[in-house]
């Protein structure tokens, strides 16, 4: 990653891990983290192999396992879901990120085949699927920045973000069915959303893999930057997401996809009624207020008098 991921995350961030007591009452100690949120702005309880940060009202989270290429396991998936259901307070954008030159390598294998041994693999997929879904149903945006290989669970991980910004080291594979296994991270549902089921469908027959200059226009990310620059990218996209009105970003992360997913007559109906919300919020109407006034101090300072 980039010089100026570790720069800011020396001088801002705190790693959180959970000692060996507090991994074993994981699931207690969750429901106690969100019934209380600190005062600090970091207090998650997170694994090991994740260190959050932040910078002003952005939170990054960093999967932290570059020796195994950030492959995802049980305390990483459990740290996720914990960090995204009680975001630190203030936070109005988040990213999340790889450390070393991957983003991440997918489902940590001997996890995986722990818990098929011991007859827990569905339940080892819905751990997933939970903590993905806080992703893509979060109230705040959520930025993935890419790099290096977004393979299998890496790249279900990186479909559950809202924004994506690739590296052009980025490449995205899914190798599943050369492994005898399928998508169990809910990549089976959004990678369709993202590039169409025939291209996930090659993707996994035939081993295809695509680069990040290859994915962006298939909508693998909405942006490609030179390697090492992407927390910079990310960085500057979360400060116009948090700059945003709250209630608009609510309806976009939160009714947009709905939409898109429903018939049209309801699709039309759930949009004029989130316009309706949004344009009656105090903040739309001071925004407005505000653009209105401008709006006319522009025009009475024009030569022509026009409305500008």
């Amino acid at each position: 990653m980039s010089d100026l991921a570790g720069s800011f995350e020396n001088s801002n961030s705190k790693p959180l891990s959970a000692d060996a007591h507090a991994a074993a009452e994981l699931d207690r100690s969750s429901r106690a983290v969100r019934r209380t949120r600190r005062a600090s702005s970091l207090g998650q309880i997170l694994a090991n192999s994740l260190i959050a940060s932040q910078r002003g009202s952005t939170a990054l989270l960093r999967l932290s396992r570059p020796s195994k290429r950030n492959a995802l396991d049980n305390a990483m998936i459990a740290g996720i879901e914990n960090f995204m259901s009680d975001p630190p307070e203030g936070t109005r954008a988040i990213i999340i990120y790889g450390e070393g030159k991957h983003f991440s390598a997918g489902v940590d294998l001997a996890a995986l085949s722990e818990s098929r041994a011991q007859g827990g693999s569905i339940t080892f997929s819905r751990a997933f699927h939970r903590a993905f879904d806080r992703i893509e149903n979060s109230e705040i945006p959520v930025i993935a920045v890419l790099q290096g290989a977004v393979i299998g669970a890496g790249l279900e991980l990186a479909a559950a973000a809202h924004i994506r910004v690739a590296e052009r080291s980025t490449y995205y594979a899914l190798p599943e069915a050369a492994l005898g296994i399928f998508p169990g991270a809910g990549g089976a549902v959004r990678i369709p959303r993202l590039i169409g089921a025939p291209r996930m469908t090659d993707m996994m027959l035939t081993g295809r893999t695509y680069t990040a200059e290859e994915g962006m226009p298939l909508g693998l990310s909405q942006y490609v930057v030179d390697d090492g620059q992407g927390i910079a990218k990310a960085l500057e996209l979360a400060e116009k997401v948090a700059a945003n009105a709250t209630l608009s970003n609510f309806a976009v992360l939160q009714a947009l996809p709905r939409i898109a997913r429903m018939d049209p007559d309801g699709g039309f109906l759930l949009e004029s009624l989130m316009a309706a919300l949004t344009t009656g919020d105090d903040e739309a109407k001071a925004r407005l207020d505000a653009f209105f006034r401008t709006r006319a101090a522009n025009a009475a300072h024009s030569p022509n008098g026009d409305d500008l």
